[in-house]
């Protein structure tokens, strides 16, 4: 989890800061997701897509619970 501060510090920033900083963590962290065996790797990144397939759905559900709640408000 992040501290507050990090949290307000991100927040603050520009969309082009935070896609110069995400390119910056891509750049400093890509020898170390590609390091090790193939099998190593293949199972690296398919915990990484499994989290990002995670947090996507409860990201659309959370979504599709607004506008469901939202329709019903409206009726």
């Amino acid at each position: 989890m992040l501290s507050k501060d990090t949290l307000d510090t991100y927040r603050r920033m520009t969309p082009g800061e935070r896609l110069t900083l995400t390119f910056q963590m891509i750049r400093e962290n890509t020898s170390y997701l590609l390091e090790g065996r193939s099998d190593v790797v293949d199972r690296r990144f398919e915990l990484l897509r499994r989290e990002n397939d995670l947090r996507n759905a409860r990201i659309l559900a959370a979504l599709a619970g607004l506008q469901s709640r939202s329709s019903a408000a409206h009726d």
